[in-house]
């Protein structure tokens, strides 16, 4: 990593209130831009998130906005409404009022006198969706975007639900980690020692778990489309630069997005990289320098004369990592593999190549174990030590398995394999698990994608058709995309099973797949070689990171446990999110926060799941930042959720507390029952 310390244009920071229609409501901001912005003008770059600019983010926002800044550009750093230092009370996600926010600012920003009139938006994951969001609004500002791992698709391809079946991993685990986010305080550094804690009341009484309302919206309906971009690509005005990794469960957004809009307005890049920017050099890599290629994207999109030349639209369309095959492993510091380009997507070079499960015309029946998909590693992988899948020998033994013979030549597969199915259901209600594997001659197997269906969504994700037992049909679906390359010698698995906990929910009932091999089909995107121009990216540089000090813990636990109680055949997952720990911050800022996620299932029983997470999140300073002589500022959040069901109804309990100076200033609790319509 590069660190750059000094740049042509000297850097200012301030910290602003930004306005909102409705009058009553201001947004908190942070502004890095030029010196002499003033007397001559730049664009503006904003990122817009719930997750705190004074303290959450602030280490990832060190490396960034300043480094924006001093090439030319104000960089600007936006609280949503009812988070970190802003007024008002949370929303739900990407709701409407966020939205309407997020235009405000961007027309707030091309407003000021420092401000050329032009504005970018840039954001990984949430700060990722609201800038395909607001994009799609088309505020006339707005004329370019970067998104990083984010969706345009929020019903099947985000936390909540996959293939039409509820995600169990991440449908809790972020409604939880959501209802501790949102449950912070402002800082009274920022907002004022007198107006802290009322504007803290305030946002605790509004609160609202989201798994209430996500668990309302078990199909596709108007809900799920609100912010899905994939409704409408035609609403996109500005010019998007869409980024993924192959670890990433976002990915094939980016897919879709060069497929569907403009070719003269769009450019994708997917590396190998987790759920983070492909500078920050956390496994698996290799790291680039995404902050320069950036800046050739806003350099060519935002600066005069319209159209500056930086070369970035004269990129492939699409630049993907396609990686060499490797042993299983749960993380790796650099992939081994290569940039390929593609000019058109979908593209010319990539044919579908069908493969047969088997000739067998007798069926086969799947039947996994509950506790099937254990080792599925993170929903979310974030560059930790545990991401990964590991070894999937034990998972294939849960599942059933149609191996091909031992590969003569290289295959590379580019794209979304689909696989087709010709089955049947004992119970009304199934769901269908297909992993696709690498299996080396030693029998380890390394999982390359998977893919997920609920039968009941089958015919559309927008309605539950029930199977009728004793009836053959065939059902087609995708796998996430991948750029990867089979070598001669190894096989190439599909890995059949009917659970997947707990990525998936299981149906309350348990029932029996028949699968007829030889009219099933695993359909694989085939990369011819091609003469390839070499592709390169500079090396990471960032400005200089902001000197906080992290915790090492005082009681390690694992990232991940599981453990099983044999005499009940109960399976247990422990997971710790390792968001980053305990941390100091420059300013006396003290952060702390501890979080467990625990998934049980007995083997045997889908209605034995259950889900909990529970946070921690204490901040405090010895004075609380403003004027000198302050009370000393120690706030603590501590809360739980859970979900379990029955046969018929998910069942929801959450609660908070909310803690200054060790006394209780909100004490919150919620329980909620819900029909299981499609779950």
């Amino acid at each position: 990593m590069k660190y750059r310390e000094r740049f042509d244009r000297p850097v200012v920071r301030e910290d602003v209130w930004i306005p909102t229609r409705d009058g009553a409501t201001r947004l908190h901001a942070r502004i890095w831009r030029p010196a002499d912005a003033e007397a001559d003008p730049v664009p503006a770059l904003l990122e817009y998130l719930p997750y705190r600019k004074s303290d959450w983010t602030a280490p990832r926002d060190a490396q960034r906005h300043p480094w924006y800044a001093g090439h030319g550009y104000a960089s600007v750093r936006v609280d949503i409404r009812g988070h970190g230092d802003s007024e008002g009370t949370p929303g739900d996600e990407y709701d409407a009022q966020e939205l309407a926010d997020g235009v405000d600012v961007v027309n707030w920003l091309a407003a000021q006198p420092w401000c050329t009139g032009k504005v970018g938006m840039f954001g990984i994951s949430w700060g990722g969706f609201n800038s395909l969001q607001i994009a799609a609004l088309a505020p006339e500002p707005l004329k370019a975007i970067v998104t990083v791992c984010s969706t345009d698709d929020r019903y099947d391809n985000d936390v909540h639900y996959t293939g039409g079946a509820v995600l169990g991993i991440d449908m809790l685990a972020w409604a939880g980690t959501m209802l501790a986010f949102a449950s912070r305080p402002p800082d009274p550094a920022n907002v004022g020692a007198d107006r802290w804690l009322p504007m803290w009341r305030q946002r605790l009484d509004a609160l609202e778990p989201f798994l209430h309302t996500w668990l309302d919206h078990q199909q596709r309906d108007a809900y799920w489309r609100h912010g899905s971009v994939c409704e409408d690509y035609g609403a996109i005005d500005a010019a998007v630069l869409a980024v993924g990794g192959w670890n990433d469960p976002y990915r094939d957004t980016v897919l879709r997005l060069v497929e569907h809009l403009p070719g003269d307005r769009v450019r994708g890049l997917i590396g190998p990289w987790s759920h983070q920017y492909p500078d920050r050099g956390l496994p698996p890599g290799p790291a680039i320098g995404f902050l320069q290629e950036t800046l050739r994207w806003w350099d060519q999109h935002l600066k005069d004369p319209p159209g500056t030349a930086t070369g970035v639209m004269d990129e492939p369309l699409l630049r993907a990592w396609v990686t060499d095959p490797v042993p299983p492993a749960t993380t790796y510091d650099v992939l081994p593999g290569r940039w390929v380009a593609e000019r058109h997507w979908p593209s010319p070079t990539v044919t579908w190549d069908e493969r047969t499960l088997g000739p067998d015309r007798s069926p086969v029946l799947v039947r996994s174990p509950q506790h099937t998909g254990l080792d599925a590693g993170r929903f979310f992988p974030f560059g930790n030590a545990s991401d990964l899948p590991p070894d999937q020998r034990e998972e294939d033994g849960r599942s059933v398995c149609f191996d091909t013979e031992p590969l003569t030549d290289r295959v590379e597969i580019l794209g979304r394999p689909r696989l087709r199915l010709r089955l049947d259901s004992t119970t009304p209600r199934a769901h269908v698990i297909a992993r696709l594997c690498d299996v080396a001659p030693d029998g380890s197997s390394t999982l390359v994608t998977r893919g997920v269906l609920n039968l009941l969504s089958r015919h559309g994700r927008d309605r539950a058709v029930e199977w009728k037992p004793g009836t053959y049909e065939t059902v087609e679906f995708e796998l996430s995309g991948i750029g990867y390359a089979f070598p001669p010698g190894h096989r190439i698995r599909v890995a059949v099973s009917d659970t997947y906990w707990p990525w998936v929910w299981p149906h309350g009932e348990r029932g029996t797949l028949s699968v007829v091999p030889a009219d099933s089909a695993v359909l694989l995107p085939v990369r011819e070689s091609v003469d390839e121009q070499p592709i390169h990216f500079e090396e990471p540089e960032q400005a200089l990171p902001l000197p906080v000090t992290y915790d090492r813990p005082t009681d390690p636990r694992p990232e991940r446990l599981v453990t099983h109680d044999v005499a009940t055949g109960e399976w247990r997952l422990e997971v710790d999110p390792n968001y980053g720990g305990s941390r100091t911050y420059p300013d006396g800022l003290r952060y702390e926060e501890s979080a467990l996620e625990t998934y049980t299932i007995r083997s045997d029983d889908p209605l034995s799941a259950s889900a909990v997470s529970t946070w921690t999140i204490r901040l405090h300073r010895e004075k609380d930042g403003g004027d000198e002589g302050g009370d000393a500022w120690d706030a603590e959040i501590v809360t739980r959720t859970e979900l379990r069901a029955t046969r018929t109804d998910f069942i929801m309990d959450s609660r908070i507390e909310a803690r200054s100076n060790g006394e209780t200033v909100v004490k919150r609790q919620w329980h909620r029952t819900t029909p299981r319509t499609s779950g």
